[in-house]
């Protein structure tokens, strides 16, 4: 998931997230040091909000407030106008597609329009005390802190990260981003490349962190995630 790009999102109203998560040893580690350039650690804090019968979820809609303070709605990104290559299907199998929304606007419309409201945008965007949240049934499910190690690796434009979320649990992430309509087969080449210098292997995805968050902590959501093939 994105931090450390968060100024270059910003003149984006929306743009591709690819990311293939992947977890971390001390070889990984290690390989990763050698090829990449450390760009900062941090931690911050995410809340995460749906209706009390998953309407955002079970639509691969993920509303997040980080650090109390910055919104962001990802999308799943569905594409299927390109012609893939058995490799390139065998990559993408490993990476998810996200489209972020990081204006608080356009993160109230696309909600008003997906959970079907008569909440007025207009007003609520300017609003501090977020009674929006109330007026669509919005109600925070998941909450944690997350100490972030950033890399890059500028001759591919990839951002890796490493996390270590407070309920236990370590995972990778590398990751592109791509401008809306932007070159997803690229991005995906790239993630590939990085993926084999950090000498990752096997051909299954691996759990994020909200996955394993919702399955030790609210196994009732999980289950209802995974029967509708979302997780």
């Amino acid at each position: 998931m994105q931090d450390s790009w968060d100024q270059s999102i910003n003149f984006l109203k929306m743009s591709v997230e690819v990311e293939r998560k992947f977890l971390c040893n001390a070889d990984t580690r290690k390989a990763l040091e050698e090829i990449g350039v450390c760009v900062g650690q941090r931690q911050f804090q995410d809340q995460y909000f749906d209706t009390p019968m998953f309407d955002l979820t079970l639509r691969k809609m993920w509303l997040r407030k980080r650090n109390k303070e910055c919104w962001e709605l990802k999308c799943q990104a569905v594409d299927g106008t390109e012609e893939m290559s058995r490799q390139q299907t065998k990559a993408a199998s490993m990476c998810t597609q996200y489209k972020e929304i990081t204006s608080l606007h356009e993160i109230q419309l696309r909600l008003k329009e997906v959970l079907k409201t008569n909440t007025d945008c207009e007003a609520n965007s300017l609003q501090e005390d977020e009674c929006w949240l109330g007026e669509m049934n919005l109600v925070p499910f998941a909450e944690f802190t997350t100490e972030r190690w950033s890399y890059t690796l500028e001759e591919e434009e990839v951002q890796v990260d490493l996390d270590q979320a407070d309920f236990g649990y370590s995972v990778g992430e590398i990751e592109v981003l791509v401008p809306e309509g932007g070159n997803v087969l690229s991005a995906l080449e790239k993630i590939e490349r990085t993926a084999q210098k950090l000498g990752l292997t096997g051909n299954q995805r691996v759990d994020g962190k909200m996955n394993v968050y919702l399955q030790r902590n609210h196994p009732e959501h999980y289950a209802k995630l995974l029967s509708n093939n979302i997780i």
